[in-house]
This record gives structure tokens, C-alpha cells and sequence, in this order.
């Protein structure tokens, strides 16, 4: 759409001999197939599709550590492929390559919950995660959304609707198994609560977007179910009520579980797609785990929070079934917002700002949005500060689209000012790459560069992504 292909030039032809070295590890498992190049070529981005040169289907570390050390020899680029929901161009083939699809790697590999610890490898998903440990009582509570793999979750540091209680990937991440750029696989950590040996190669690793290595094994913690759920949802006549709502809510400590906005776009595009009636108004959405004294105990401290701010109708979902109604239209918040312009392409970005900035960043990116005359939706992961634009544009139309990148620009410097970041969660790819700059300077970047160039000298693994090499 607004993002050209890359320039011929930077495409690094696949080598025949490679591709015979390659199938005789994989045999039937490598395609080159034209459909199978264009389902991997593309993720949940405004970028144009940018197609590999060949895709396999690895099953085991030690297959994905063969194909590295024959793509390291022959320098030829390797992108790892999970479900292909990342919204920032993270899997696209910036310079053609090798796409290793993790997804048939999808075995649980040790439960032990006394440790309230699991060890999967990295093409399970969240939610055959969740099914497959749910007889132990436990659960993993990161959930950004998509059924998104617990490899690809790591490789860009994700978080979602339960970060503001359960935390973030970085957080809850205790060790990896990383194939390196030389093919050697390495353990980068233990199923240890803590550890002061050695750099912390974990937290390198987590959020890298598959720059510096392959993540093959994921070693989470979990956690027990909550005795009980409770959610309420909640509108007001205005989003700065609905916002300062959630401020004051975290500023007095009130442990939530889950606390999401929705403007009034949102609201109405939700209604649509799955059929609810909500008031078409700003709204929170809230979600309290705990016992049942504790869980009764927050929803009516949050009540009067929310009544404070004349909040209309503060409904409660207590059955399963509504709890998920209204979660799973929270889910598809993306699809829903693309049906308010047939035809259109989505823009999605987010930002996170300390929660004292939220409700400024937030209303001057709305009214942002509204100078420009750009339909759009606006939801947040609001307790910890983070919230996503999504724009719907022309995809024919370049001046529609440059209203829409000016907006998410601004937006970006507007949350950078306020000493947050260009990035909550989606994390940096191709889209964001001089934001980095911006947030982190010159010289913070050339040490990020630096760190690719010890660890990938022959920048095989995701070319182009997070900073230019």
C-alpha cells in the first residue's frame, strides 16, 4: 500500500545449492511454491506483501540450527515465521530469504506446576496453551489479542489485556532455547525465580524480533486460576472521564486484572460486527480476579471511581458467557473497526505514556484524528498507559494514507515528549525505525547495531527490521 517493495538490489537471489542442501533436510516440509511464499510474505500490517524465496516447516532445534548453519554459509536471509499476526512488517522478506515456520513445533514440553512453570516449544499458541494446562489449575495469563504463538509472543515482547496486573513477555519469561546465527543452540536460562550469573541473555533475546537469533523453546511462568472473575463494563458522555477513571483507578493501588477503552468508534463498530447493544460512547471495560470477597470488594471500590466521573450504566458480566462476549469483541477490535469504510486498508499503531499523560496523549491524538478527517478507531490496554490507533485509509489514495502517517508521527513525538515510547507493544519492525532514533537516540541505537553485528555479523537473521545495518 504506502510501503514500496524494497529496492531489487537489496534482494539476495537463493542459491541452488542451498536449496538442495536445504531439501535434503527437509524433504517434503520445503516449498517454493508461489502460495505457499505469499502466505508467509505478508503479516497483519499496512505493508504490501514481501515474499521469501522458500519456506520450510521445522520440527525440532536441531533442524532449525541445520538450516541456519547452511544459510549463514551460503549468507542468505532467514526470517521465523509464527502465526503471522504481527502488526509492524516483522516477518515480511525485506531481502527475499528463508522463511522457517515454526507452527508444527507446537509440543508442550514439561508441566510442572508446583513450580508454576511450563516449558513449550515456540510454535505452541496462548490458547492451546491455556486448554492444555487447564486440568492443573493454572493458566498464562499474556494475552494480546490474537492466538498468537508463545515464540513469536517472546521475540517481540508482547503484553495485551492482562499486562496491567500479570505483566508483560519480560516479565514472565524465565529461560529460551535460541538457535544462533553460527547454528549452535543455546539455553539462555533455568527454571530458577532468579539469577545474578552472567549478563541476562533472556531479556536480550525477548523483544530482539528475531534479529539476533531463533527462539525454539520458551520457559514461561504461570499462574493459578482465580478463585473468582467478575467484569464490568461502563460508558461515559466523554473520553477524559473515561480515562481519568482508569488513573485514578491504578493511582489508588486497586489491583485489576484487565481495564480496556474503547471510543465511541470502537463502541459502534463493535455493536456491528458482534452484534451487541452497547451505548455508542467511550467505554471501559473491567476485569478483577481474586476471591470472591476481593473481587466483590475492587468492582465496588471501581464503582464509585467511575460514578465519580458520571458513569453511565455500570453493568456487570458475571456468567462466563458474557464475560467472553464482551472479550472476544475486544478481540476483534481489528476486523470490526475495517468494516466502517468497505474497501479500506487499516493503519494500526500504538504508544505508551506514563499514566499521568494518558488522557493528554490520548485526546490530542483524537483530535488529531478528527482535524484530519480520518475514520478511525481508538483502544487501550489503558492501565498501563498504552492505547492503539487504528486508520482506516484508501489504499489507492497517497494523500489519505500521508494524513494518516502525519497523524501516527505526531502522535509518536507527542508520546516521546511526555517520556514514553513510540512503541506499547507492536513493537519496532520496518514501520517504526526512526522513532527509535528519536526515543533513544543515535548512540543507543549504534550500541543496539552493535550487539546485531557480534551476534549475526553476516545479518542473515530478519534483515531490515529495528534499525538499518
Amino acid at each position: 500500500m504506502n510501503h514500496p517493495a524494497p529496492p531489487s538490489a537489496l534482494r539476495r537471489e537463493l542459491p541452488e545449492a542451498l536449496l538442495a542442501e536445504l531439501k535434503a533436510v527437509f524433504v517434503d516440509r520445503l516449498s517454493t511454491s508461489m502460495a505457499m511464499r505469499e502466505h508467509h510474505g505478508r503479516d497483519e500490517s499496512s505493508y504490501d506483501p514481501m515474499l521469501p524465496d522458500a519456506v520450510v516447516f521445522a520440527h525440532t532445534s536441531e533442524e532449525v540450527a541445520a538450516a541456519v548453519r547452511l544459510c549463514n554459509q551460503y549468507r542468505f536471509p532467514i526470517i521465523a515465521y509464527g502465526t503471522g499476526t504481527s502488526l509492524e512488517g516483522h516477518i515480511l522478506a525485506l531481502q527475499g530469504g528463508l522463511s522457517i515456520d515454526l507452527s508444527q513445533m507446537n509440543q508442550i514440553v514439561a508441566v510442572n506446576p508446583e513450580d508454576l512453570t511450563v516449558t513449550v516449544q515456540a510454535g505452541v499458541t496462548r490458547k492451546q496453551l491455556n486448554t492444555e494446562i487447564k486440568d492443573t489449575g493454572l493458566f498464562f495469563p499474556i494475552d494480546p489479542g490474537a492466538d498468537a504463538s508463545i515464540g513469536g509472543m517472546a521475540a517481540t515482547r508482547a503484553s495485551g489485556t492482562n499486562a496491567v496486573r500479570y505483566g508483560t513477555m519480560r516479565e514472565n519469561v524465565l529461560s529460551l532455547t535460541v538457535v544462533t546465527a553460527e547454528g549452535k543452540i543455546i539455553r539462555t536460562g533455568t527454571r530458577a525465580k532468579k539469577s545474578s550469573a552472567g549478563y541476562d541473555l533472556t531479556r536480550l533475546f525477548v523483544g530482539s524480533e528475531g534479529t539476533l537469533g531463533i527462539i525454539t523453546e520458551v520457559t514461561l511462568k504461570i499462574y493459578p486460576q482465580p478463585e473468582a472473575i467478575s467484569a464490568a463494563v461502563c460508558s461515559f458522555n466523554d473520553i477524559a472521564s473515561a480515562v481519568n477513571t482508569v488513573i485514578q483507578t491504578i493511582q489508588m493501588g486497586v489491583p485489576v486484572a484487565r481495564v480496556e477503552f474503547v471510543d465511541e468508534n470502537g463502541v459502534r463498530a463493535f455493536n456491528k460486527h458482534d452484534k451487541l447493544t452497547l451505548p455508542e460512547k467511550p467505554l471501559l471495560l473491567f476485569e478483577f480476579h481474586g476471591s470472591e470477597y476481593g473481587v466483590k470488594e475492587q468492582a465496588e471500590l471501581v464503582q464509585q471511581i467511575a460514578d465519580e466521573h458520571q458513569a453511565i450504566g455500570f453493568e456487570w458480566a458475571t456468567r462466563p458467557e458474557d464475560r467472553s462476549r464482551l472479550w472476544q469483541a475486544r478481540h476483534n477490535a481489528y476486523f470490526a473497526l475495517l468494516q466502517l469504510r468497505p474497501g479500506c486498508r487499516a493503519i494500526s499503531t500504538d504508544c505508551c505514556v506514563p499514566i499521568s499523560r494518558l488522557a493528554e496523549c490520548l485526546l490530542e491524538t483524537k483530535a488529531d484524528c478528527e482535524r484530519e478527517k480520518i475514520i478511525h478507531g481508538i483502544v487501550g490496554h489503558v492501565g498501563d498507559g498504552n492505547f492503539h490507533v487504528q486508520m482506516l485509509v484508501d489504499p489507492n489514495d497517497p494523500e489519505d494514507i500521508a494524513r494518516a502517517e502525519g497523524v501516527n508521527e505526531r502522535m509518536v513525538h507527542r508520546a516521546i515528549a511526555m517520556d514514553g515510547t513510540c512503541t506499547g507493544e507492536h513493537g519496532i519492525g520496518l514501520h517504526k525505525i526512526d522513532f527509535l532514533i528519536h526515543e533513544t537516540g543515535e548512540d543507543a541505537v549504534d550500541m543496539m547495531r552493535s550487539i546485531k553485528h557480534a551476534l549475526d555479523p553476516n545479518n542473515i537473521f530478519n534483515p531490515g527490521k529495528i534499525f538499518r545495518w
